[in-house]
């Protein structure tokens, strides 16, 4: 099942470019019965090899801006690594019913902000102040750490609002900003030994394969529309999933 759910999430990620972490932390969670924790750790980990797959080509056309990723990796490093410990920490009672209702609700709120990001090549390009990009990345990488969501849709957001990049650079630039976040969560989760090996192999079998496809059948497939049609369905599994931890919890 894993393995099904692997290749179709980094389908979609080859695609699109997002719903890395937004996706698998559901599947696992509500299909294959993993708890929030372990399945957040996995997720990273997972999202990590499959945007290292997609990140030479970004890489080699040089669709990114180097300063810009490094402002964003300045403050969403230090995020994730406390998210991720913020995570780890959890072991009270009923923790694993305000994960999943934190992580649910999260996915909901991001999943609305990616089909608000879409209007946005619409507007008017903002000025310059990518000074800021440190400090907004933080809280995104806070959310990472804790969720394995957020950096696609709320990275991009922050590009387009306070960036006057390309479309081009600005993907290529959240996908790198991704993979910064996501490698430096699943190493920290590595290093404490909380990361379910076994889950993770069988998420890789089918999304290596799904994660080399997936640009190749998203040349073919209106991104706009993809995308569009992801983050109404993480709307209603995020729903989903933060009901089932808000009703453990009053039903405690």
């Amino acid at each position: 099942m894993e393995a099904i759910f692997g290749f179709l999430i980094a389908l979609v990620v080859g695609m699109t470019g997002a719903g890395g972490g937004t996706l698998t932390v559901p599947a696992l969670v509500l299909a294959c019965g993993v708890p929030t924790a372990e399945a957040v750790a996995a997720s990273l980990a997972f999202s990590t090899v499959v945007k290292l797959l997609a990140a030479p080509v970004y890489v080699l056309r040089r669709q990114f801006c180097a300063g810009t990723l490094a402002r964003l990796l300045a403050g969403g490093v230090p995020g994730v690594l406390a998210g991720s410990l913020l995570l780890s920490r959890l072991n009270t009672r009923g923790a694993e019913s305000v994960a999943a209702a934190i992580v649910g609700g999260a996915i909901a709120v991001f999943a609305v902000a990616s089909l608000w990001r879409l209007r946005r090549p619409l507007l008017t390009r903002r000025a310059e102040r990518s000074r800021w990009l440190p400090c907004v990345a933080l809280p995104i990488g806070l959310e990472v750490g804790f969720s394995s969501a957020g950096a696609g849709a709320l990275g991009g957001v922050a590009l387009l609002s306070l960036t006057p990049l390309h479309a081009t650079a600005i993907v290529g630039t959240d996908l790198l900003f991704g993979l910064g976040l996501s490698a430096a969560g699943s190493g920290l989760h590595l290093a404490m030994g909380t990361i379910n090996g076994n889950v993770v192999a069988r998420l890789l079998a089918g999304g290596v394969a799904g994660a080399l496809a997936g640009p190749w059948l998203g040349a073919r497939i209106p991104a706009r529309a993809m995308r569009a049609a992801l983050s109404g369905v993480l709307c209603v599994v995020g729903a989903q999933l933060f009901w089932r931890g808000f009703a453990d919890l009053i039903h405690r």
